[in-house]
């Protein structure tokens, strides 16, 4: 409706151009609102008050004149009730009724498919999240980064966008070598070795498992070989149980990639080596103090990096270079990283790494998220026996569900910290944000099986309907029910386009709310069987929104609670 009406109103400018009313030239994009307040309108544009300054006209005069030729048009009586100057020159639009019911019925019609569009027109993206360092459990933080990143791919899918999904495993380095000698120190402490463990050394739980496992299947055969020679099994072992705990602990989470890439493919496929070639042959490599540097100040990082260093050892720097040349080469349009809060320092220097390659710094977008603080009836959380240092996410799903996580996850902006209280996640009550939700979709669930039990076949009903027999539908909440679905498309797109699928929590937690509100104020199966038919496809669509949201968000949407 947005298009149309811009549609009208750039046909109404140039009749008054002709009329020489206004002066011609180019025209300031128009940009809409939704007024919050049903006094203002359905729609409204600040139009006349971008047209002022270069008409040399006050913004009521433009906004009056606009509106004047606007009303004598035919096409503008066709779905608009009422145009009105508001404020200091805004052009409000009332929409009619009929419009509104014709949302309903679109709602219908597309059902699963009810706000997606093609605005991405099939532009591939990639999509690099979690990636956590396969030394050890995933945690709470790395559950949020997986919630974000997969409600962001399925939120840009909806809008048209080919997303592939990635987790990049950094399986080697000093890291891995420190990992498999952690396992190796309680490997021999497990046979009654006294051990001092170093204090860079990986703690918890889960290596002492990953221990005892070796020791069961391999008794004593490692006290006697000596570490040099051992180390290499401990690491490849440990790394290969902790990446099958990873993958276990997402896909219960709901998330499936498209590929995971291994740090160590760049080595063996001799991509770091290369990738450094590319770098010297555009001059952006140097030498000093028996290193190579990369120049990346010249695109605006704060200082030069190293890539290799004086012993000749690559640094992660130059694997991340060969990772993102590696990832463009691949034909992607845009690039995304998910990463944690304390990663921020590194963001401008990987920019830079991209422009260093002969690319523009805008492919690549790196978006960071803040901690999750977690709470027990509003009081911290102590740190988790198995990880040694946190709280793991599968502690968390284990607890308080999967959907529950997902939802808690996604319901802030992703620099802003999230504070996730573990019983309030499990309580079935109001206050329950994600109950509050699903309840709403279940109970509409009940509504339609006690129609169905008292003969309504609401599918013949629907695809009987008209907008006339939706006339019945005169409530003020009816119409600000309907007016919040007719939202939703526009939703997707917007939260797409600025990354930000936490905007979907709070959409469905206003709509749960007017859902709510009107189910206890009103009776929807009655013996008025006209007003039970138009307030049943009214409800059936709140339901089929409620359902479309909640896949994007990968929460479920339970038809019992």
């Amino acid at each position: 409706m947005k298009e149309v009406l811009s549609a009208l109103l750039y046909a109404v400018i140039a009749e008054v151009r002709d009329r020489g009313e206004m002066k011609k030239g180019d025209l300031p994009p128009i940009v809409w609102e939704v007024p919050k307040r049903p006094d203002q309108g359905d729609f409204a544009t600040t139009l006349a008050l971008s047209l002022a300054k270069g008409e040399g006209k006050r913004p009521t005069e433009i906004a009056s004149l606009l509106i004047s030729s606007l009303r004598q048009r035919a096409d503008s009586a066709k779905f608009v009730e009422k145009i009105e100057m508001g404020g200091p020159g805004y052009i409000n639009f009332f929409m009619k009724n009929d419009y509104w019911y014709q949302t309903l019925l679109e709602i219908h019609r597309e059902k699963g498919c009810y706000g997606c569009s093609s605005v991405g027109r099939g532009k591939k993206v990639h999509l690099e999240f979690v990636s956590a360092n396969p030394t050890g459990p995933l945690h709470v933080a790395h559950g949020r980064a997986a919630a974000m990143g997969d409600a962001l791919a399925r939120l840009l899918q909806s809008v048209g966008y080919a997303v592939d999904r990635e987790y990049y495993l950094n399986d080697v380095g000093v890291q891995m070598t420190l990992l498999g000698k952690s396992v190796y120190l309680r490997y021999r402490e497990l046979f009654g070795e006294k051990i001092e463990l170093p204090e860079e050394s990986y703690k918890g739980d889960y290596l002492i498992n990953i221990a005892d496992r070796i020791k069961r299947e391999a008794q004593d055969r490692y006290l006697f070989e000596a570490e040099d020679a051992c180390l290499p099994f401990f690491t490849r072992r440990a790394y290969e149980t902790i990446f099958q705990s990873i993958q276990s602990d997402l896909q219960q989470f709901g998330i499936q990639f498209d590929r995971w890439f291994s740090e160590a493919d760049l080595y063996k496929n001799k991509e770091v080596e290369s990738a450094l070639d590319v770098m010297k042959l555009r001059g952006v490599l140097y030498e000093k103090e028996g290193a190579v540097w990369v120049a990346t100040t010249r695109f605006g990082d704060d200082k030069d990096r190293v890539a290799v260093r004086g012993n000749g050892q690559t640094t992660y720097f130059a694997s991340d270079i060969a990772y993102h040349r590696n990832k463009l080469e691949r034909g992607y349009d845009h690039l995304i990283n998910i990463w944690g809060a304390d990663h921020h320092g590194y963001i401008e220097r990987v920019k830079a790494a991209v422009e260093s390659l002969g690319y523009t710094a805008d492919k690549l977008t790196i978006l960071t998220h803040q901690l999750v603080n977690l709470l027990r009836d509003g009081k911290p959380v102590a740190m988790s026996k198995r990880s040694g240092e946190f709280v793991t996410l599968k502690e968390v799903m284990d607890e308080v569900g999967v959907d529950a996580t997902r939802f808690f996850f996604l319901m802030r902006r992703a620099d802003t910290a999230v504070d996730f209280d573990l019983e309030l996640a499990k309580r079935a009550s109001n206050e329950n944000p994600v109950y509050y939700v699903q309840y709403a979709y279940a109970r509409l669930c009940s509504m339609v099986r006690v129609a169905a039990e008292r003969g309504w076949k609401m599918e013949e009903e629907i695809a009987a309907a008209t907008p006339s027999e939706l006339s019945w539908l005169t409530l003020p909440e009816e119409l600000a029910l309907i007016k919040q679905l007719s939202l939703y498309p526009d939703l997707l797109v917007s939260s797409a386009e600025s990354l930000e699928p936490h905007r979907l929590t709070f959409y469905l937690q206003e709509l749960a709310g007017m859902l709510h509100r009107y189910y206890y104020d009103q009776r929807v199966v009655t013996e008025d069987v006209p007003l039970t038919r138009a307030r049943l496809i009214l409800m059936t669509a709140v339901q089929i929104v409620l359902k479309n949201a909640l896949a994007i968000l990968g929460v479920g949407a339970p038809e019992r609670m």
